[in-house]
């Protein structure tokens, strides 16, 4: 495929194609073989060729490639973990104090550093 963004391919095959190509690249960067890939990530050379080729396969295939070429990490740019929701930030927060307390009637005493 000539264009790098997935925002501009609209159909499925056009981005498991596309997933097929990168997933390819990074295997030959790492140098390692179909057999060499399937043998670690512990599935068949098939489904190897099968992702690398852009037919559709489980993802749990996926997951185990992508977790043999130290690559699972990378997921979390793509769907990273929700923030708290305003809600949830109030309650964690508690009752903060907003105020100085008042003083209390009849509490004049004043307070000195060890004179008894």
């Amino acid at each position: 495929m000539t264009n790098n963004s997935f925002d501009s391919l609209l159909s499925d095959d056009a981005l498991l194609e596309e997933l097929g190509d990168r997933l390819t690249r990074a295997r030959l960067d790492r140098e390692w073989t179909q057999a060499e890939l399937a043998e670690a990530s512990g599935v068949s050379k098939r489904t190897v060729e099968r992702l690398e080729a852009g037919q559709p396969t489980q993802i749990v295939s996926f997951l185990r490639v992508l977790r043999a070429m130290e690559m699972l990490a990378n997921l979390e740019e793509v769907l990273p973990r929700p923030g708290l929701r305003p809600m949830e930030l109030l309650k964690l927060q508690g009752d903060q104090r907003k105020r100085a307390p008042r003083k209390k009637e009849g509490d004049d005493t004043e307070w000195s550093w060890g004179e008894e």
